[in-house]
């Protein structure tokens, strides 16, 4: 029972990023632009908020930097969306290629500046300010339940209420019902008065608040600090378990869980005797092959927005 319990709250860790940066893939998909750089805007959230952690315990913020950080990951990584939504939205670049230009400007980007900070390293010192795991009374005494849901890291409750309020938002608000009607039907939108052009910034934006604070996430609790692999492609697992989720908030999250039950079940196997037998690279390929294998049953069942990936020309309606 306790190494349920365990395995679970393990899950949670994992998992938190992920939905995170599933749910900006959402709002900015739901709008109809493709954003596949998901995995850079989660590498530019680890790197403004370790940086800004770093600083801000240097300047005697306590236990208020990790908050900091958090708030510097969502900042950034707004920034370098603006980047990805002037591109697309206002110039009708290719929506693929510029998700690929971002993640390389990105990690890129982050790796200069890092250097530059750092007197030429290529990843921040580690943290000495970091989230830590918060019990909820009463909760989590709860056998299995309590260790694995109610003693978690802040940003997990984040994560939770954020998916519930996701959900709310698009699908029982004025705004929900128009961002959605800009990624399905862009010219009928237009025709009544929304603009597309307004809704399609505002999901690029929000996704790449939201995937900043994944990466943030990361770089404040499993890894404490930022380096080049901080993020290691879960940007694009985060995709993966946005089209498995099916753009839709609760769907995305349950398949975060189970990509985070991928990386857990990575990490557990290695501590019985029997993995001693098993080659490493095999836990670590574990969750990029199961992310494969889902989404190669995902594809032809899942239905994006029909206007998704499509620029919007007011003059071709």
């Amino acid at each position: 029972m306790e190494v349920l319990g365990q395995l679970i709250n393990i899950t949670m860790v994992f998992s938190t990023a992920l939905i995170f940066a599933a749910l900006g893939g959402m709002f900015s998909e739901r709008s109809g632009v493709v954003n596949i750089g998901l995995e850079g805007l989660m590498v530019s959230g680890a790197f403004a908020a370790a940086v800004a952690t770093d600083y801000a315990t240097q300047y005697g913020m306590g236990g208020m930097s990790p908050w900091i950080g958090m708030l510097a990951g969502l900042i950034y990584g707004v920034l370098i969306s603006l980047l990805h939504a002037v591109a697309t939205v206002t110039f009708k670049s290719d929506q693929t290629v510029v998700g690929v230009v971002i993640n390389i400007l990105a990690l890129g980007s982050a790796i200069y500046f890092t250097r530059s900070l750092y007197e030429g390293s290529a990843q921040t010192g580690q943290l000495v300010e970091v989230f830590h795991k918060q019990a909820i009374p009463f909760l989590s005494k709860i056998p299995i339940i309590g260790e694995g849901f109610f003693r978690a890291y802040p940003p997990t409750y984040i994560a939770i209420v954020l998916v519930v309020v996701s959900y709310f938002v698009l699908f029982k608000t004025p705004f929900g019902l128009r961002l959605r009607a800009v990624g399905e039907h862009p010219s009928s939108a237009d025709t009544v008065g929304i603009s597309v052009a307004k809704y399609r910034y505002i999901g690029v934006m929000l996704s790449g608040a939201l995937a900043g604070l994944g990466g943030a996430t990361i770089a404040l609790t499993t890894t404490s600090n930022f380096a080049h692999n901080t993020i290691s492609g879960q940007g694009f697992i985060a995709l993966a378990a946005l089209i498995f989720g099916k753009w839709n908030p609760l769907g995305l999250a349950g398949a975060a869980l189970f990509f985070g039950m991928a990386q857990a079940l990575r990490n557990f196997a290695q501590l019985f005797d029997m993995a001693s037998q098993i080659p490493t690279e095999v836990f670590y390929m574990l969750p990029y092959v199961l992310t494969l294998i889902v989404l190669a049953g995902a594809v032809g069942r899942s239905s994006a927005p029909a206007a998704l990936g499509q620029p919007y020309d007011p003059g071709r309606r």
